[in-house]
């Protein structure tokens, strides 16, 4: 690990990243000739499997390619994807990337029946694409009344054309050409196109590569988490196209009854990665503590878990070690690499000889220099790269704001040395600029790690919060209750959360985690004043939760105003909770 720098920190792998491909279609064609046969992609059909081999997507992207090319797609404008994961997604997807026709897969939650229709269009007028794919008859309708003039595309056939105009087109890529636009969640802002080339996706890869080769050969994987995603859509698919391996795509979701789907699947296909957001893995290890036959399939040749989207509670991590152990036989590290969507996303991991430390994000990987830059009395995480973005789609002022004077990336995030003297340890993370906020006592509040805390002390009985007190006295919580937690306390094994928010039993259990979460923490900037335990889940439609299943702190503040100000009333209130 090199360190240069005096006010600010860099650090860098003295591992180099060497030569990778510049196009993400060389993998595809490599995969098809290799292995031709492999299923690639697999959906579930009713009681089976639909699948897609290497050589037919291959021939799908070469014919589709060239029907995005005839419609002008050569000129630069992009192809909008609205649609679930999936093979007709994919396809879609590969055919932008084959030939050259930059793509971007918009969250399908601004299609939605319940979405501000402002918002999709917001999204669309950035983008200004040729076409949108969308094959969802309903979404398609939503569409047509958000932009009228915009062509929809509903099945990838409609697109077939000669696939020697597509061959062409491939021929011309290189690692400037514009892969993908891929928006970020909103939750630091207006969600903004982060420009990815094909060179970003592919050091990406290499870097992955070289940091876990052995783990992630030839993976099997079952993944839910949405395309749109930088997670999913650039690592975990870029990983399972440039490693040939097999993705399962999961209906399921780690979100009440949609969570018997995603075990479902799991009982039946034995991952060798899985990746899914602390959420999933907690309903995961709560699951398979009671289930010796799902564990036994599950642990069977998993290789690696990572986690994805916010830090994973400390239990968490020790309940899938320890069953790792029991029914898998070994250990299997459990990851949590940083990176943004700017960043096409992994940009500093624990790696190479180091073990798993869940104490920080780990060091650069090969090809990133990471700086710490002071800004005020934090250090401001700054990242440089081949896998980092030029800028912002149709944006140049939030591109210029978005880089330092020496070309570093502003990640927005906080971080510092675990330990100076040895730079090696790796970068704490220290919580998002724009969601840590300042007490009225100018003490900062890290809002990533008390809301990890709370959760911890509340036992899964929360299944997330929203931590309030800018500028303002003390902390205090938002809580969305755990509907099964909560129903097993109030004796209905689950049911409505309004009536659940009111139950003694759950209210006094939750007096009970407030209690012992501030024994613990007693700080002021870590002491939470009152709870107000919420009679819904967050809203997809209002964007306070994310697509990938995570609550958008700032979001959450705006849309529920009206309850942090019934935090903050002098007046009592019966449904605030307050430590005696």
């Amino acid at each position: 690990m090199t360190v240069a720098g005096r006010e600010s920190i860099v650090l860098r792998s003295d591992v180099p990243l060497g030569a990778y491909p510049e196009r993400v279609g060389d993998d595809l064609v490599r995969w098809a000739a290799r292995a031709p046969e492999r299923v690639f992609l697999a959906e579930r059909r009713e009681s089976g499997w639909r699948s897609l081999t290497y050589a037919q997507a291959l021939a799908h992207a070469r014919r589709a390619g060239a029907g995005l090319l005839a419609r002008g797609g050569a000129g630069g404008a992009p192809l909008a994807i609205l649609a679930e994961n999936g093979l007709d997604h994919a396809i879609a997807a590969l055919a932008a990337l084959y030939a050259g026709v930059p793509f971007s897969s918009i969250s399908t939650g601004y299609g939605r029946a319940d979405a501000d229709p402002a918002r999709l269009r917001a999204i669309l007028d950035t983008l200004e694409p040729r076409a949108i794919f969308v094959p969802d008859a309903a979404a398609a309708a939503r569409i047509a009344a958000t932009c009228p003039h915009l062509e929809r595309i509903a099945d990838h056939t409609e697109l077939d054309g000669d696939e020697a105009t597509a061959d062409a087109a491939f021929a011309r890529i290189g690692g400037d050409t514009v892969a993908k636009i891929v928006f970020t969640s909103g939750s630091t802002g207006a969600p903004k196109g982060v420009i990815t080339t094909h060179r970003m996706l592919c050091a990406n890869q290499a870097m992955l590569e070289l940091a876990w080769g052995e783990y992630i050969a030839e993976p099997v994987m079952v993944d839910w988490m949405p395309w749109s995603h930088v997670a999913s859509g650039n690592k975990i698919f870029g990983m399972i196209l440039h490693h040939g391996g097999t993705m399962y795509v999961d209906e399921g979701r780690p979100l009440g009854d949609q969570f018997a789907a995603t075990l479902r699947n799991l009982r039946e296909i034995a991952p060798t990665v899985y990746v899914t957001v602390p959420r999933g893995h907690a309903l995961l290890a709560e699951v398979l503590r009671g289930d010796t036959a799902l564990a036994a399939t599950f642990f069977s040749r998993l290789r690696l878990l990572f986690n994805a989207g916010a830090s994973l509670a400390p239990s968490v991590r020790l309940a899938l070690s320890r069953l790792a152990r029991e029914h898998g036989g070994r250990d299997v590290p459990i990851l949590s690499p940083y990176g943004a969507t700017e960043t096409a996303p992994m940009a500093t991991a624990v790696w190479g000889t180091h073990p798993p430390d869940a104490v920080t994000i780990g060091t650069p990987v090969p090809g990133v220099e990471a700086k710490l830059a002071p800004l005020g009395d934090r250090f401001e995480i700054r990242l440089r790269g081949p896998n980092v973005t030029p800028g912002y789609w149709r944006n140049a002022a939030a591109t210029a704001a978005a880089f330092d004077e020496e070309g570093y990336y502003r990640t927005g995030d906080a971080g510092e040395l675990a330990d100076p003297a040895d730079p090696a340890r790796g970068i704490v993370f220290r919580g998002r600029l724009a969601e840590n906020f300042k007490l009225s006592t100018s003490t900062w509040v890290n809002v990533g790690a008390l809301r990890i805390a709370l959760l911890e002390a509340a036992g899964g009985l929360f299944e997330d919060v929203v931590l309030a007190g800018e500028d303002r006295d003390d902390v205090r919580a938002l809580v969305f209750v755990e509907p099964r937690a909560a129903g097993a306390l109030a004796g209905r094994g689950g049911g409505d959360r309004a009536e659940l928010a009111r139950s003694a039993a759950v209210r006094e259990a939750a007096t009970f985690a407030l209690r012992a979460h501030n024994a613990a923490n007693p700080g002021s900037s870590t002491r939470i004043g009152r709870l107000l335990l919420l009679p819904d889940g967050p809203r997809l439609g209002d964007g306070e939760l994310t697509d990938k299943g995570t609550v958008n702190q700032r979001r959450a503040l705006a849309v529920r105003a009206a309850d942090v100000e019934r935090l903050y009333a002098d007046s009592a209130d019966a449904d605030v909770l307050v430590l005696p």
